[in-house]
């Protein structure tokens, strides 16, 4: 199987892979509660760091790289350059809108660490540069998060070579990740509404 119909199921296969939360698992097996009513509500690493510590939410980070890893070596291997970006997109996908735990998830920043780090690995290296110095500067995990972001985008975009179809992809998932922390950007700069 090849071309498009492989794109088609490989998205489809990493969106149901990502719809795997860890933190939500990792926190019915400890019996605590569900990591999404506590704190922010949100299922990603720094939550988990809030409720459980740092050694919970650096397993749940490396869960949710290493998957984005795995990922993102089967998408390289199988499909063109171009298209390698929308699989990125599926994960990231998955991760937000998880079929399995009533489409409220994370918010995908880990897993496109992980994913960039098989793409563009000097930039995934260059990104986590990048949320360290957002963090000094501002203390504020989402912003780092976006100063993360910013460049894994400017990496992957780049390694496509000037495939547009591929660039799109990138931009797609950044504008998405952003997308996602509307309620961190209208507590900041536009109070709740």
């Amino acid at each position: 199987m090849t071309g498009l119909p492989m794109s088609v199921l490989l998205f489809s296969a990493v969106y149901v892979a990502g719809s795997v939360n860890f933190s939500i698992l990792v926190f019915r097996i400890t019996g605590r509660d569900d990591p999404r009513h506590h704190g922010s509500g949100n299922p990603g690493a720094t939550n988990v760091y809030r409720q459980a510590g740092i050694g919970w939410a650096l397993m749940v980070l490396l869960l949710d790289i290493g998957r984005a890893v795995a990922v993102a070596l089967v998408a390289s291997t199988l499909l063109p350059l171009w298209q390698v970006p929308w699989i990125g997109f599926a994960l990231i996908l998955g991760n937000r809108f998880p079929c399995f735990h009533g489409f409220k998830g994370g918010k995908g920043v880990a897993n496109y660490l992980g994913f960039t780090a098989v793409s563009a690995p000097a930039w995934a290296a260059l990104g986590v540069l990048a949320w360290g110095a957002a963090h000094l500067m501002w203390r504020t995990p989402f912003l780092s998060s976006f100063a993360m972001v910013a460049v894994l985008a400017a990496g992957t975009a780049i390694v496509q070579d000037g495939a547009w179809v591929g660039i799109f992809g990138v931009v797609l998932t950044a504008v998405f990740i952003a997308a996602c922390h509307h309620g961190n950007i209208r507590e900041r700069w536009g109070g709740r509404r």
